[in-house]
């Protein structure tokens, strides 16, 4: 379904408004655009992307996801990504829960390994369906190009903002060295037997990574804004991608990015009678790093350390800060609570448990 054939975004239920922020001008190194991109990032840690380029490209990945999602499920099931903490491959409909209590979420997805498609066809991590193999050049590969290209120069921009020396956190991120980073399509039917639209399809989470670059063709993406306890909506904007800042960006900077928790919901009003379709991508450090404040780095970093109780240095790799969070949102994973709360991030405080 593309967007022009799609009901529009309902104007009676709460949204929250996001800076946007045009990506040529950020590319531009234009002074005011980056301070919008700054307040974007150390506020909500959501914005608005325009003129990033991958418009076309977007298309064409749902129209591959499309295609995989219609393929037998046992065909699909033989690329599961399985319960050991693994990301990459398929997720069918309720294998993960969406809350301590064990609620089974209802999406599907297929996740494609950046190290895969930088390989191919020399498998990396995993193989994948065909008909992934069959576009790999003329549809995932371009599309990761710009998502790579994207993600550089926000980085660059946020390295500078932060304080830190040239290439510091490109570094961290590095092509042809192991990560958990990829590009997640993903489905979720219409709501049905009467199910109330606020029952989450993806539970509260904040992102595992460094940067996430998404396309939303339908409503359902929301946000608790700090200080509120209401759930508002994204509006999704045509050609507009929405990114926003994840867990280990906020702790490279001590805090001063802001990893915010989010969850997906079904869409409003008359959009909930459709299939809801989202592309992502999602920007994580090499395996090896170790997720900690870089106040080594930068006298920017270390002035907000001095006023935070939260001294930012979680003693683990990126590796294994993004496999626990997988593994135990698995519900063959489940034992009880404790699973769920052993998949939060930095969002999750134990005390509060």
């Amino acid at each position: 379904m593309s967007p022009s054939t799609s009901p529009p975004f309902p104007d009676d239920v709460p949204t929250h408004p996001l800076l946007i922020v045009d990506f040529k001008l950020i590319e531009a190194k234009d002074t005011l655009e980056i301070e919008k991109l700054r307040h974007a990032a150390t506020n909500l840690g959501f914005w608005y992307l325009k003129n990033h380029g991958a418009e076309e490209l977007v298309d064409r990945m749902f129209d591959l996801g499309d295609d995989i999602m219609n393929l037998p499920l046992d065909e699909k099931m033989e690329y599961e990504q399985g319960d050991t903490g693994r990301s990459f491959g398929y997720k069918a409909s309720g294998a993960n829960a969406v809350d301590e209590d064990g609620t089974l979420d209802s999406v599907e997805f297929l996740n494609i390994s950046k190290d895969d498609i930088l390989s191919y066809p020399t498998p990396t991590h995993r193989t994948y369906p065909s008909i992934v193999n069959d576009r790999m050049n003329s549809t995932v590969q371009p599309f990761l190009g710009v998502a790579l290209h994207v993600m550089q120069v926000l980085l660059g921009a946020l390295n500078d903002l932060l304080g830190l020396p040239s290439g510091t956190l490109a570094a961290l991120h590095v092509d042809g060295e192991a990560s958990g980073s990829e590009i997640k399509i993903i489905k979720k039917a219409p709501q049905t037997n009467g199910l109330p639209d606020d029952k989450p399809s993806l539970g509260a989470h904040t992102d595992f990574g460094s940067l996430s670059f998404l396309h939303n063709r339908l409503g359902g993406l929301q946000v608790l804004v700090q200080g509120n306890d209401v759930w508002q909506y994204i509006k999704p904007i045509p050609g507009h991608a929405v990114c926003n800042i994840g867990d280990a960006l906020k702790i490279f900077s001590g805090g001063i990015l802001r990893s915010n928790i989010h969850r997906v919901v079904a869409p409003p009003g008359e959009q909930r009678k459709y299939d809801r379709w989202s592309l992502g991508y999602f920007a994580r450090p090499t395996n090896t790093v170790i997720l900690r404040a870089l106040e080594d780095k930068s006298s920017v970093i270390a002035e907000a350390l001095k006023n935070s109780s939260d001294k930012f240095d979680t003693n683990t790799s990126a590796g294994d800060w993004f496999a626990r969070r997988i593994k135990y949102q698995r519900i063959n994973n489940r034992t009880g609570p404790e699973s769920w709360r052993a998949s939060r991030g930095t969002e999750f405080k134990p005390e509060a448990a």
